[in-house]
């Protein structure tokens, strides 16, 4: 069980370590480009830390590709469950689920192997950042057309002004940071 200081390790680490880069991928896009944060041990493991605390009762934990395959393979050791990659599309072979979704900057569609029955499995769901909540909510939506439980979605980074948040109200949504 992490204390608050293991919870103030992780929040400084991100924001020691997150390096900021404007106009990408398009113009007027601020991104956040956690992966400094994961190069560095401590840091990575602090942060894996936090996003489990709290699941207890989870069977498998989703990760959005890419950065949420890094996180969300930790959080399942930590949790002691297993791993679910949620792809974009064209990266699974045939046959998948999908679920198509607007981006901040466009439109983009994952998928899961229909050879992983999620029916009936408590699912919490992990991503890096939390934007206007597009990714996050397409996973979840994803999941639960399969007859997934949701228990929840984790991630790093919330950009608050964006109103993600709002979009995945119909589960607890945990982050680290609040930028």
């Amino acid at each position: 069980m992490n204390d608050a200081g293991d919870r103030t390790d992780a929040v400084a680490a991100v924001a020691r370590l997150t390096r900021w880069v404007d106009d990408f991928p398009v113009p007027g896009v601020r991104f956040g480009d956690l992966t400094p944060v994961f190069a560095d041990g401590r840091a990575l493991r602090s942060v894996v830390s936090e996003l489990a605390q709290g699941h207890h009762d989870v069977d498998l934990v989703a990760g959005i590709d890419a950065r949420g395959f890094l996180l969300g393979a930790g959080v399942a050791l930590e949790l002691g469950c297993g791993v679910l990659a949620v792809r974009k599309a064209g990266k699974l072979p045939p046959p998948v689920h999908s679920r198509s979704y607007d981006l901040e900057y466009g439109t983009a569609e994952l998928q899961i192997p229909t050879a992983i029955d999620v029916a009936g499995r408590r699912v919490l769901v992990i991503d890096d950042v939390l934007a206007t909540g597009g990714t996050v909510e397409a996973t979840e939506r994803l999941l639960a057309d399969q007859g997934a439980v949701i228990v929840g979605a984790a991630v790093v980074l919330e950009i608050t002004a964006l109103g993600g948040r709002e979009r995945c109200s119909d589960y607890p949504l945990a982050c680290l940071v609040r930028v």
